[in-house]
């Protein structure tokens, strides 16, 4: 299916990697090619509330974190090489559906029969190997990051604000790679249960994210922020053990989660029926193959008459990625941080013909503009008065883990 689908200038793949949830819609959901293109760069939510009310067919797409500019407003003074647009939804010719070992197809402009055996004939072969090894710079230096967190713990001291979620990007220039093969090995390092694989024409985003920004099925919407990191310990099962609990009970992250949880329950509660937000669950702990999380669930009854164009304007972006209180800290980051995140931070997802929509938080991945010969990747985590620099800096090494031994190993295969 993967290799399928990127035979396409423009095409979505979703995988949840068989995670076990009440939560999980369909196992893998993929859509190629477009009939339409939705992008708008002036009265986007106006825009974008019509054609979410008028949609009766699958829209693929993302929302870039830039696209705060115009829901806040503010302004990105900072340079972005990978050059995503800031919101890009797109009505596909063909959508996969993969569940249970069944794979439903539906498309606009193809014999469903046909698609399926040129799937079958894809075999599993379909990226271009030979790929060299990246060599990635940094774009600050280790003591710029920690003289920024000391500044960023000034704010806090003074009332700016109470937790601020600071990245830093690592990037390579003048760099071929074949994004298919990357992002399989990356999956296959680090599958995570919101992974995609992203196209738009000559842009990439290679994706193995863990978390949900926000959900909709029916009148319930669902958010599942993360904030809380520790490292695996994969060759002793009863030390691993002991390191879900430690951070089960480490106060710093349940300060952090507890931060966010707060800052999810005000977003949704402005589009939510009063009474109706709830925080399901609490600090609960989930492994993923190089780090345990710590995971909070918060949910809500909509307002009638609500929305996609409403929900964003109250919710976006997702709380996990900026800090609170979230306009201030927003203002902090662009000060602080050195490039645009553009869709790093921003969300990835479908809204199905139901107006049912799902999208993932865009961390943990690789962007690459081929015409450029760009790739980066950022990283970061929330600071807190509380945070010491020197292990936020290991935290967000830690969570690059997968992305540079993919990175680093190109050539080896």
């Amino acid at each position: 299916m993967l290799g399928w689908v990127n035979r396409f200038n423009i095409c979505c793949f979703l995988d949840n990697h068989q995670y076990g949830s009440r939560h999980s819609s369909v196992e893998c959901l993929a859509a190629a090619g477009a009939v339409e293109w939705f992008s708008p760069e002036q009265s986007v939510l106006a825009r974008l509330q019509q054609r979410y009310i008028k949609n009766r067919d699958w829209l693929f797409g993302h929302l870039a974190y830039d696209l705060k500019n115009t829901l806040a407003p503010l302004q990105s003074q900072h340079p972005d090489a990978i050059g995503f647009p800031d919101i890009v939804f797109f009505r596909p010719e063909t959508v996969l559906q993969l569940q249970d070992n069944r794979l439903t197809i539906s498309s606009l402009t193809r014999d469903p029969e046909a698609i399926f055996r040129e799937i079958q004939a894809c075999g599993s072969n379909t990226g271009q190997e030979g790929s060299r090894a990246v060599h990635i710079k940094a774009r600050i230096t280790k003591e710029a990051y920690i003289r920024t967190v000391e500044a960023i713990r000034k704010h806090i001291q003074r009332g700016d604000c109470y937790e601020l979620n600071f990245c830093q990007e690592f990037y390579a220039e003048e760099t071929q790679v074949d994004p298919l093969t990357v992002y399989r090995r990356l999956t296959e390092l680090s599958p995570n249960p919101f992974s995609c694989f992203y196209k738009l024409e000559d842009k990439y985003l290679l994706c193995a994210s863990p978390e949900r920004y926000l959900q909709k099925k029916g009148n319930r919407l669902l958010s599942q922020p993360i904030k809380g990191t520790l490292q695996r310990n994969l060759a002793d099962n009863a030390a691993d053990e002991a390191l879900k609990q430690a951070l089960f009970q480490s106060e710093k992250d349940r300060s952090e989660n507890v931060m966010v949880v707060d800052l999810v329950r005000n977003d949704l509660s402005q589009v939510c029926k009063e009474g109706s937000v709830t925080v399901d669950e609490l600090f609960g702990i989930y492994s993923f193959p190089q780090v345990h999380q710590m995971i909070s669930t918060v949910s809500g009854e909509l307002k009638e008459n609500t929305g996609l164009a409403e929900i964003l304007q109250a919710s976006f972006p997702m709380g996990s990625m900026t800090g609170a209180p979230k306009r201030r800290v927003m203002e902090l980051i662009e000060q602080y941080e050195s490039t645009r995140r553009g869709i790093y931070s921003g969300a990835v997802g479908y809204i199905s013909p139901e107006n049912d929509f799902d999208f993932n938080v865009v961390i943990r991945s690789i962007l690459y503009n081929a015409s450029q010969q760009y790739l980066s990747y950022l990283v970061g985590g929330g600071i807190t008065f509380y945070s010491e620099p020197e292990k936020e800096y290991e935290e967000c090494l830690l969570k690059a883990t997968a992305i540079k031994k993919v990175l680093e190993t190109l050539s080896e295969r």
